[in-house]
């Protein structure tokens, strides 16, 4: 099969997953090809293991298929891998052949608005696959044997899953019983139950922000730093959103201003001790506060 056919069957792939429904016309249409071919290429998915559905004129193929879940687990990539994946990208010169084949090939299989989140594995995975079907049929789910970071007691929560974080290391969703919307970290949960179950309380849905230093909360603090070059350059090395957020300081040769919105002191501070010697605090009473307490703490 040429590259333009695994391209296609690509994109087939990808419209009879979504959640938009099409009939044979519609792709036939979107794919530039025959009805006749597109018939083709679903009984070529059936032969190979595939599940396919088919509900009035629409088709599609069921995640619950022999090799979806495995597959899904590869072609995974947060916000801040697609965004290092696409400066890599946008780097090599515009005349350069080899960038625009890469582009149009992503383009052409994923919405580069998802284009990726984290390769996941081991027991991870079946919970976060698990999530993903909840998050899309926009279904309950049982979060089983969940130890809790306070209590450390071992529970069932039932929840209704809204997204995930960085990595997937945690997800946020609506808890029924505590009527909240929660954090609830992948590593503590035994196992997930998709329960045949609509959301009830999609109005009170709400996701927390995550800021550059990968901190999750419901508020944003405002600060200003000043670093110097070797901060600057760790601080992208190290969380490369930050370069969105980071410009030279006038008159100041070498030196940069990060001035952005932070979720909580945590993240922000470990990066600052680590540096105390090449950054500085323009704006950010409260973080000033922080620092002064983590450093009293410190053992000499």
């Amino acid at each position: 099969m040429d590259q333009p056919k695994i391209e296609r069957v690509l994109r087939l792939m990808m419209l009879l997953t979504s959640n938009n429904r099409y009939t044979i016309e519609d792709l036939s249409e979107m794919l530039d090809a025959s009805p006749r071919t597109i018939y083709r290429y679903i009984d070529t998915f059936r032969e190979s293991g595939f599940l396919i559905s088919k509900n009035g004129p629409y088709f599609r193929l069921d995640k619950k298929s022999r090799y979806f879940k495995d597959i899904s687990q590869l072609v995974h990539f947060t916000e801040e891998e697609a965004y290092i994946l696409n400066s890599a990208i946008e780097s090599l010169d515009p005349t350069n052949a080899i960038k625009q084949n890469l582009k149009a090939k992503l383009a052409s299989v994923y919405d580069f608005k998802m284009l990726a989140e984290c390769v996941v594995k081991g027991e991870n995975a079946r919970n976060v696959n698990s999530i993903i079907e909840a998050i899309e049929q926009k279904k309950q789910a049982v979060l089983h044997n969940y130890t809790s970071a306070h209590s450390k007691n071992v529970s069932d929560r039932v929840v209704e899953p809204l997204s995930f974080t960085t990595n997937y290391i945690q997800v946020w969703a609506y808890e029924i019983s505590s009527g909240k919307n929660k954090l609830f970290k992948l590593s503590r949960i035994g196992s997930v139950e998709v329960l045949d179950k609509d959301w009830e309380h999609e109005a009170s849905h709400k996701e927390g922000l995550m800021d550059i230093f990968r901190i999750n909360s419901f508020e944003e603090i405002p600060i200003r730093l000043k670093l110097g070059l070797r901060a600057a350059s760790l601080l992208v090395e190290e969380y490369p959103m930050g370069e969105k957020y980071l410009f030279p300081a006038d008159g100041d040769p070498g030196h940069f201003i990060l001035q952005t919105n932070i979720c909580g002191y945590e993240g922000v501070g470990r990066f600052i001790l680590g540096l105390l010697d090449d950054i500085e605090i323009l704006e950010g009473e409260g973080l000033k506060q922080f620092l002064r307490e983590r450093m009293s703490l410190a053992r000499f």
